[in-house]
């Protein structure tokens, strides 16, 4: 009995020695922390080119260094952030683009899981309903409306995570093919528009979730080529501060970047599933010292974020495509007190 408690003692001092040397935010220590752990990635901009074969070397890139650390991690889903298909979307719910951009790109097994969309302007460009109706024809993609709520248990505990999925270009309106500095030039729809910011307020408002993300295309706060979304700043912003919402999510911008203007509220952009562009001619467009992550290296051929989220702590980490930690950050559970 003494030989087993003393052993029993030995294995536990080794994983806390373990679980010490590792960065609590890493994804080395993922593999460690993963009981009671809810596990999912998440990229932007991801969509291909409109011409053979149909993906770009970043997108491959990815797709392959996804599906690695998809086998370890063992993610329950992965959050796709718009611009799905470049340049101008899908024609109709038939497009071969589904075949020759998605399912014949992101081929790991560890990658055939649910897959949460939303639609980006170049979505708009072509048939973004046809990308909703694809969820009929593919077991993993999962886009039931251009918006739409989801909550899932962190495994084995009672909290949960809430993802809050927007259409940003219905909201606030298309932009052009390309360019910097080309802001949405207003809905288009308003009807719609209207609807879905009171679906957005009543959603976040009845929310009791342990962590409440709202993703979307377009960024709040971007240093990048696009810069802020005056439309979200304006209008989104104030939401996601009222009802202490973890984190924003978003593409568009094709780099990664964490802003955080000391609201509570984190930004986080992963939009260079596809291309990189290292522009950050809209520094001086976010709040001062709000910016604190930005990387853009095209020889590392892009990049993504995993996420983690357990009781205490959601670790946000972004990789680029070599399986290398760039960034991580600590999100903690909403305070519903303040």
């Amino acid at each position: 009995m003494f030989h087993l408690e003393l052993s029993s003692r030995i294995i536990c001092m080794v994983f806390v020695f373990l679980f010490a040397q590792c960065r609590m935010n890493s994804v080395e220590c993922r593999e460690i922390s993963s009981v009671g752990a809810l596990q999912f990635f998440a990229i932007g901009d991801w969509g291909g080119e409109i011409l053979s074969p149909y993906y770009t070397a970043v997108e491959k890139a990815v797709a392959e260094e996804m599906g690695k650390m998809a086998e370890r991690l063992k993610p329950e889903f992965i959050l796709a952030l718009g611009d799905n298909f470049y340049t101008f979307g899908v024609r109709n719910v038939d497009d071969a683009r589904f075949k020759e951009t998605f399912e014949d790109v992101f081929t790991s097994p560890s990658l055939q899981i649910p897959w949460y969309f939303c639609a980006g302007n170049h979505d708009h460009y072509g048939n973004a309903s046809a990308e909703i109706a694809y969820s009929s024809k593919s077991s993993r993609w999962n886009f039931p409306d251009f918006n739409y709520t989801k909550i899932w248990n962190i495994s084995g505990t009672s909290s949960t995570v809430q993802l809050v999925m927007i259409d940003t270009v219905i909201l606030c309106g298309i932009t052009g093919y390309d360019g910097e500095n080309d802001q949405p030039r207003g809905t288009e729809t308003p009807l719609k528009a209207a609807q879905q910011w009171s679906w957005i307020e009543e959603t976040l408002a009845k929310s009791t979730a342990n962590y409440l993300l709202v993703a979307g295309h377009y960024p709040v706060w971007s240093i990048a080529e696009h810069g802020p979304t005056q439309c979200l700043v304006e209008s989104l912003k104030p939401l996601l501060e009222k009802y202490h919402v973890t984190a924003y999510l978003s593409g568009h911008d094709h780099n990664l970047q964490h802003l955080d203007e000391g609201t509570g509220v984190q930004y986080i952009v992963t939009g260079c599933s596809n291309f990189v562009n290292n522009s950050t001619v809209h520094s001086g467009s976010v709040p001062s010292k709000s910016s604190k992550f930005f990387w853009a290296e095209y020889s590392k051929l892009g990049g993504f974020a995993t996420l983690q989220a357990t009781p205490v702590v959601m670790d946000m980490t972004f990789v680029d495509s070599t399986g290398s930690s760039l960034y991580s950050i600590a999100l903690k559970p909403r305070d519903m007190t303040v």
